[in-house]
């Protein structure tokens, strides 16, 4: 590997006397959650163009030199060190062959609160989406990619909830994940409550028995519950929700994925506005 970029400072040897802290704080680990690796080309701008202070380290094929010149003169006057490498340095670190030639190190933006997401919501039409055990990375990354495009508020993840952003699903989204908040709920009854009181409804998202969503009046201020693939939404929540509605289809498949799905409601609520 060469550095034609910042200089590269060698980490600074451990020092022993601290290995009884180290060891019970963790700060290896610490440091993992605090920071994320994506990788793919419209993920990486993304991430430079909204928060460049969160960029920690930069690797890329020689090839993409000339599309990122932005990006790593903003390095060098940021003392922010990039890399060089070849293409197998770089499957290795995205521990993906999708990597398109360039991978960084980055912080990781924690949920905002549900209380904080609402105070500063504009008014008018706005919608979220609440993911109620959906897990897969590529399936967050395409979900993310749609909100963006229609002008989604925000992913509102459950109090218990472990979904978070991931390399995987940030190179999908096609930065998609730059332009949508992740909102952190509380107890659910206090969040659709909140949710309530500031003019949203509640839609489940359900396979059979749900109103024909074409047909449908959808509110300007909308939260879309989607559940996982096979499980569903769990049945408390259903029930808590304001309208039930269903995608129709030809039934040659039993239904869309959830990702699929996701672009279908999000198109069919940004049409009734």
């Amino acid at each position: 590997m060469r550095d034609p970029g910042s200089p590269w400072k060698p980490r600074a040897p451990r020092n022993p006397l601290q290995a009884d802290e180290t060891a019970s704080s963790h700060p290896a680990r610490e440091r993992r959650d605090a920071e994320l690796r994506i990788y793919g080309i419209n993920a990486v701008r993304a991430l430079f163009a909204k928060r460049p202070q969160a960029l920690r380290k930069l690797y890329l094929l020689e090839a993409r030199i000339p599309q990122l010149q932005p990006l790593l003169k903003w390095c060098v006057a940021n003392r922010v060190g990039y890399r060089v490498v070849e293409e197998g340095d770089l499957q290795k670190l995205a521990a993906s062959a999708h990597h398109e030639g360039v991978v960084a190190d980055v912080l990781r933006e924690e949920p905002q609160s549900l209380t904080a997401w609402l105070r500063e919501l504009p008014a008018g039409a706005q919608c979220a989406l609440w993911l109620d055990g959906v897990g897969n990375p590529h399936n967050l990354g395409a979900i993310l990619r749609s909100a963006a495009h229609f002008g989604v508020g925000a992913v509102l993840l459950p109090k218990q909830s472990t979904l978070a952003l991931s390399g995987a699903a940030a190179r999908v989204a096609e930065g998609g994940a730059e332009a949508v908040r992740f909102v952190r709920l509380g107890r659910e009854d206090n969040a659709i409550a909140q949710l309530r009181g500031t003019g949203f409804q509640l839609a489940a998202t359900v396979v059979r028995g749900g109103s024909d969503l074409f047909a449908a009046k959808l509110p300007q201020r909308l939260v879309y519950v989607l559940g996982a693939e096979g499980e569903g939404i769990s049945p408390e929540l259903a029930a808590a929700c304001d309208m039930r509605l269903s995608i129709p289809g030809s039934g040659a498949v039993e239904s869309l994925n959830v990702a699929a799905a996701t672009a279908v409601l999000l198109a069919s609520w940004r049409g009734a506005l």
